[in-house]
């Protein structure tokens, strides 16, 4: 193995991924003294991704980044060309989609690599996964959903071939999973263990089956899906994947960061996500029509600057409609999501560990085998309970297709 200036663990990290960050580093023109690898946060932070951080220590400066050891999306590339979209129309700086630089990638199988700015270096802070998004926030939320979602239109109505060209390379995971057997077969042990943290009878009735259903609606939505309203959604927008600036103490602009799910699709599924995932019943009873409300004006504050307008490109009425159409196929995600996200960090090391291999098929098996603390449980029926709360209240089980 070469010789680099490197200490803590990489001991994951292949020979060709070494070299590749050594290169990344030295570019940076700091006359390195040595790179230290530590790991990112703690299991379950960011469950999906092999993720560590790095310092860096030179004659010339100091700095950190963040490895993620991944498959690189194009997402990398769709990012800056957004901004740069907003920079020729001159959008005023503080209304430009924030996203993490990246310093470099390197997309050779099977020694994937991405070398982001490290967000925490400039004040940026993850909130409590515990702890339900409060209205500000979420609203905060939603205007960064709204730039981001207008740029995909921007995108599709002023340059059509390259937003063809993005579309067509950014996988959608989640229509290959639906279509394969192997994959959907396992989620059976995801449903029974969800039918099993709810308590009350009706809301076993309501919750059974309902994950594996999901699949089946994944493939009926791709068939009915109108593109002319569709973005290039995150798909991954949940709390720890949403990094806020401090500004003055308080929570400031947000930043998305972890956009492997991203991939074309209607821009309601990245606010329900959020949503439902993100936030509690009381809250959402108070404002969930009003947050639909900020989201299409500050939709149509972005579409301006370009002379679009929302009425046009998604007018509210097509909003409300997906807003129906797709509730229940984010029923099922959320029960789902409830068996991970709720477990504390013990947990979720003890499911990554159980995983014999990195596969879907090993995720999926520990986490239908691994019980749930009785706290985690506690919390994971909480959120469940608040769900089916909420869509018996805005009416969205009348909708459901899948009965």
């Amino acid at each position: 193995m070469t010789e680099y200036n490197f200490e803590g663990d990489f001991s994951n990290l292949s020979e060709r991924q070494l070299e590749y960050i050594n290169k990344v580093v030295l570019e940076q023109n700091l006359k390195v003294n040595k790179v230290v690898f530590n790991s990112f946060g703690q299991a379950g932070d960011n469950f999906g991704a092999n993720v560590k951080r790095i310092s860096i220590e030179g004659e010339n400066g100091s700095m950190k980044m963040i490895i993620k050891i991944a498959a690189v999306d194009e997402i990398v590339q769709v990012l800056p060309k957004l901004v740069a979209l907003q920079k020729a129309a001159r959008v005023p700086e503080e209304e430009h989609l924030r996203y993490a630089k990246c310093y470099g990638s390197l997309d050779e199988a099977p020694n994937e690599v991405i070398m982001l700015e490290d967000l925490k270096e400039s004040g940026h802070i993850m909130l409590d996964k515990y702890e339900p998004l409060q209205d500000d926030v979420v609203r905060n939320i939603l205007k960064t959903f709204a730039i981001y979602h207008s740029l995909s239109h921007v995108l599709k109505n002023k340059e059509p071939a390259t937003y063809k060209c993005f579309e067509i390379k950014l996988r959608d995971v989640w229509s290959v999973m639906s279509a394969t057997p192997e994959y959907t077969n396992n989620f059976k042990g995801i449903d029974d263990a969800t039918v099993s943290i709810v308590e009350n009878e009706t809301h076993k009735d309501i919750v059974k089956n309902r994950i594996t259903n999901m699949f089946k609606l994944v493939l009926k939505l791709v068939k009915e899906e109108n593109t002319k309203y569709s973005v290039i959604q995150h798909g991954d927008a949940w709390t720890n994947n949403i990094l806020f600036k401090l500004v003055d103490g308080e929570v400031g602009p947000s930043t998305m960061i972890d956009y492997q799910g991203a991939r074309r699709n209607n821009p309601v599924m990245d606010i329900l996500y959020m949503i439902f995932n993100g936030t509690d019943y009381e809250t959402r009873k108070n404002n969930f029509y009003n947050w639909l409300d900020y989201y299409h004006s500050e939709l149509d504050k972005s579409l301006s600057y370009f002379s679009l307008k929302a009425d046009v490109i998604y007018p509210r009425d097509q909003l409300d409609a997906d807003v129906k159409k797709y509730s229940e196929l984010i029923f099922g995600v959320v029960l789902f999501t409830s068996n991970i996200l709720n477990r504390d960090v013990n947990e979720t090391k003890e499911v990554i560990d159980n995983m014999e291999h990195s596969g879907l098929t090993e995720l999926i098996s520990s986490m239908a085998n691994t019980k749930m603390k009785a706290e985690s449980e506690n919390r994971a029926r909480k959120k469940i309970e608040g769900i089916i709360d909420s869509y018996t209240e805005f009416g969205f089980f009348d909708h459901f297709q899948i009965k």
